[in-house]
C-alpha cells in the first residue's frame, strides 16, 4: 500500500505539530526551572554533631564534615589505613575522629585553633 499525499500531509503536519509541542514544553520548563528551585526549602548548612562532648574544658564536636574544637575546625586527614591524623600532631595516627580530636586538645592546652582559610577545588 501506498500513502496518499492527503495522508503523507496529515503525518507530516501530526510530527511537525509533536515537534513544536516539545520545543515549547521545554522552553516552559527552562524558564521555570529557576523559580522552582527557588522555592524549594534550603538545606542546613551545619549538621547536627554525630559526637558533641567536653573534654579538659573544651567542646569538641564530630560531624560527617569535619571535627571542630570550641567551634574553630581541626583539619583532619584518612589515612589509606582507614586511621585519622591531623596537623596537631602528624607523627602519629588515632583510630577516630574524637580520638585525634583529644590528643589535639591535649596538644593545644589553653592556645586556641586558628579559623582555617577555606578550601580550594
Amino acid at each position: 500500500m501506498y500513502a496518499t499525499p492527503a495522508s503523507a500531509a496529515l503525518t507530516r503536519r501530526t510530527v511537525l505539530r509533536t515537534a513544536f509541542t516539545a520545543a515549547v514544553l521545554a522552553g516552559t520548563a527552562a524558564a521555570l526551572a529557576p523559580v522552582l528551585r527557588a522555592r524549594r526549602p534550603r538545606q542546613t548548612l551545619t549538621p547536627a554533631p554525630l559526637v558533641e562532648e567536653t573534654y579538659r574544658g573544651r567542646n569538641i564536636a564530630v560531624d560527617h564534615a569535619g571535627v571542630r574544637i570550641d567551634g574553630r575546625p581541626l583539619h583532619v586527614m584518612r589515612r589509606a589505613d582507614g586511621s585519622y591524623l591531623s596537623g596537631i600532631n602528624h607523627f602519629q595516627s588515632f583510630g577516630t575522629r574524637l580520638e585525634l580530636a583529644r590528643a589535639a586538645v591535649d596538644e593545644l592546652g589553653t592556645t586556641q585553633l586558628a579559623f582555617a582559610a577555606p578550601h580550594h577545588g
